[in-house]
């Protein structure tokens, strides 16, 4: 009869592996030192509650939120002109891109969950969406590849933004340069 696979796989250890296992077991029960003791300074700090490394500041709510409002504001309120400029350059001509090509803009509701993510892509573009909605662009249905077209440069805008308001957040937090 057949050893089952797990005695099988215990048996196919070396002497030495299976000493060394041995030899392990032995030092964990002789040692009677607390578990935070024996392990050092590493189990001792996951124990011990301290401060965030990198601690949440005004500046690190303000500044994604702004820079979601209007795409690179944030970079901008951190004193990063370039980059917010160029991401506001990219975000703008990338929504008035999409709306050129007669993108639709997703209204928010509770039905199609394509369309519950394509709300969340163009809402992404912050004010340029509400904009877009009081001005009524965006609205038209049409059945063409450049309205398809149009509609992913919309989302894609708002995704966009979204990222650079996470990088305003990391930038003001200190976790990037």
């Amino acid at each position: 009869m057949a050893k089952p696979i797990a005695d099988r796989s215990a048996d196919n250890r070396s002497p030495e592996n299976r000493a060394s296992d041995k030899r392990l077991s032995d030092n964990r029960s002789s040692d009677k030192r607390s578990p935070d003791k024996r392990a050092g300074d590493k189990s001792q700090s996951a124990i011990v509650a301290r401060e965030p490394e990198y601690p949440l500041t005004t500046m690190a709510v303000i500044a994604p939120l702004v820079g979601w409002l209007i795409p690179g504001g944030g970079h901008i309120l951190l004193k990063r002109y370039v980059r917010g400029i160029l991401i506001f350059v990219s975000v703008v001509a990338m929504f008035l891109i999409g709306l050129g090509m007669q993108g639709r803009i997703y209204k928010p509701n509770g039905g199609d969950i394509l369309d519950i993510l394509g709300f969340v892509g163009d809402v992404g573009s912050g004010v340029l969406y509400f904009l877009a909605r009081i001005m009524d662009w965006g609205n038209v249905m049409a059945a063409n590849a450049a309205a398809d077209y149009g509609k992913t440069f919309l989302i894609v805008a708002g995704l966009l933004n979204f990222i650079a308001a996470a990088d305003a957040h990391h930038i003001a937090l200190g976790k990037k340069a």
